[in-house]
């Protein structure tokens, strides 16, 4: 898992003239010159970090540094993880792929799909299969109506050089709501 970059200032760095402070305790003291922050923070043996520094005026906290960190970061990771889903899986195909084969891609297609991934698949022409064009369109006819309502095409397909991609992603069920008359 990547390392979350978090980025707080920290006591002297803090450039306001006066904050609203959170004390140690987690009740608010106030709005309070810097000085008199900092001065009760080091009073405490603790760190004063500037948490929201958009706000009118800044809003700081009196706290443990290290285990503040942690926590932050603990939320950024669990936020991140809630956002998995999504991404964008490919599988490429032969216009003239044989069937075994085209069943194995196929059942990774519908792994991808389960995984609430969208899937780009790219036919792939060499050569002389560029005058067969049609049959490239007729195979992910064939993958779309294998697949059946359990996906909606996000692009049509389209040639880009050699490619004949499209992507499609899994079909998001509404709830369906009862109509009571």
């Amino acid at each position: 898992m990547r390392k979350v970059n978090l980025f707080w200032r920290l006591n002297e760095n803090i450039r306001v003239p006066e904050v609203r402070l959170v004390g140690s305790d987690g009740k608010q003291v106030g709005v309070v010159k810097i000085a008199e922050a900092l001065k009760m923070a080091k009073d405490e043996g603790l760190t004063l970090v500037e948490v929201a520094p958009t706000a009118k005026p800044p809003v700081a906290k009196i706290v443990e540094f290290g285990k503040f960190r942690y926590q932050e970061e603990k939320k950024a990771k669990e936020i991140a993880k809630k956002q998995k889903g999504g991404e964008l899986k490919e599988i490429r195909f032969s216009p003239f792929i044989a069937e075994a084969d085209y069943q194995t891609r196929l059942k990774r297609v519908k792994e991808f799909l389960g995984e609430k991934n969208k899937v780009k698949t790219v036919v792939i022409f060499t050569g002389r299969q560029m005058g067969s064009k049609p049959m490239g369109y007729a195979l992910l006819e064939r993958i779309f109506k294998d697949l059946g309502d359990t996906v909606v095409m996000d692009m049509k397909p389209k040639f880009l050089g050699r490619y004949l991609i499209t992507v499609i992603s899994p079909y998001a069920k509404t709830k369906d709501k009862k109509i009571t008359s």
